[in-house]
């Protein structure tokens, strides 16, 4: 059997850095040293598979929670939104934006498309979203 030691559901991974109030927020995995990590997206067009359940400091270990459509997920939306909107991650070099959602902006540049809105959102509510893989959405 080949698909041995696979996992299905929340995973346990250590925190690249401290998580421990990143509760329902997007997160990407990435690695120092070849030893995996999970982190806060630093780029608008970062993949980020996974949503933290549990958030700990630096080099422990948290628990996060992959994040596919047939499972809709609660995330923090920066602005307001309509039932249908194509939501994107809101810009982490803002800070209190990192691993928050906002709906797809006008302006030009590459996001990540992480899901549409599944219900009417106003700015700092966790927004009920069904997470798709959109990949990067550009504007121009």
């Amino acid at each position: 059997m080949s698909q041995t030691n696979v996992k299905t559901g929340p995973i346990v991974k250590p925190c690249g850095e401290d998580l421990t109030t990143s509760i329902d927020l997007f997160v990407k995995l990435s690695q120092n040293g070849g030893t995996p990590q999970m982190l806060l997206p630093t780029a608008q067009d970062d993949l980020v598979p996974y949503l933290v359940l549990a958030g700990a400091g630096v080099g422990d270990n948290g628990d996060f929670m992959p994040v596919h459509p047939d499972k809709n997920i609660r995330v923090p939306i920066i602005g307001t939104c309509n039932p249908g909107d194509t939501l994107v991650l809101a810009d982490p070099t803002v800070t209190g934006q990192a691993g928050k959602i906002t709906v797809l902006p006008e302006d030009s540049g590459d996001y990540r498309g992480v899901g549409i809105a599944e219900e009417l959102g106003v700015d700092g509510q966790l927004l009920l979203l069904r997470p798709l893989p959109l990949g990067v959405i550009t504007v121009t």
